[in-house]
């Protein structure tokens, strides 16, 4: 596990995505997968600068995101389908048909979950996996308790994890309760996870994690036991850790 210490969320936004950039330039074929939330906003925004800044082009990536809410429609302004087309995907040349995103509205759930791992296996897995990580531990929407053998399924949301995405809703009761979300076991399979952690909301779980301790109640702890993984930390999260120099 690698730590790179960053001065702040900018400093953090452009590591990562020098990161993932080169390894575009690198690759003749390459799948991501992408998060959402406040956390990658910076990263995206620099994607889309060096875009046209350098042309780098994504017609050769896949993608693949994370989770999504159940019951929302790809057209809503809260869906992570309209997120990631407003985030990055208008603004960068990847095809249509290589973006991929769990269908919260599917008519059977379980079948979507079954056929989003199905699809990311057939795509030979996740290249490099973008991740988050919740003030509770999770990764994905994988809350507590969840398998770490887990796959792609649905998941009832924690309250806190309600509560800490309530500010992209009009009122907390709008936030959905379930969540369409990659598995602990199926984010693990990524050849290259890259962890964004930023600001002192962040602290105490960064600290746990890098703890090292495994355990289901805090499902992040899974990714002390991949071999590549790159956390990119500000001064903020990092608060609370004793870094030796």
């Amino acid at each position: 596990m690698e730590l790179i210490k960053t001065n702040d969320y900018q400093e953090m936004s452009r590591v990562a995505a020098d990161i993932i950039i080169q390894k575009v330039k690198q690759s003749k074929q390459f799948t991501l997968g992408l998060a959402t939330g406040s956390t990658p906003e910076g990263l995206y925004g620099n994607l889309i600068e060096d875009q046209k800044q350098n042309a780098t082009s994504y017609r050769h990536v896949t993608t693949f995101n994370l989770d999504e809410y159940v019951g929302m429609k790809r057209s809503d302004p809260n869906s992570y389908h309209y997120y990631m087309k407003t985030q990055l995907f208008d603004s960068i040349d990847i095809p249509v048909s290589q973006i991929h995103l769990p269908k919260g509205d599917a008519t059977d759930l379980g079948q979507e979950c079954l056929c989003y791992e199905e699809l990311i296996q057939a795509n030979g897995g996740i290249d490099l996996q973008v991740l988050g990580i919740g003030q509770n531990g999770h990764i994905g929407f994988n809350e507590p308790g969840t398998s770490l053998h887990s796959k792609t399924h649905v998941v009832e949301l924690a309250e806190s994890t309600r509560e800490a995405n309530a500010r992209f809703f009009p009122s907390i009761e709008e936030v959905p309760t379930q969540a369409i979300t990659m598995g602990i076991s199926t984010i693990v399979q990524s050849k290259q996870i890259l962890l964004l952690v930023s600001g002192n909301k962040k602290e105490q779980a960064l600290k746990r994690l890098l703890q090292g301790k495994i355990s289901e109640e805090f499902p992040a702890s899974i990714l002390n036991q991949h071999e590549n993984v790159t956390i990119i930390a500000d001064k903020e999260a990092l608060s609370g850790v004793l870094i030796e120099s």
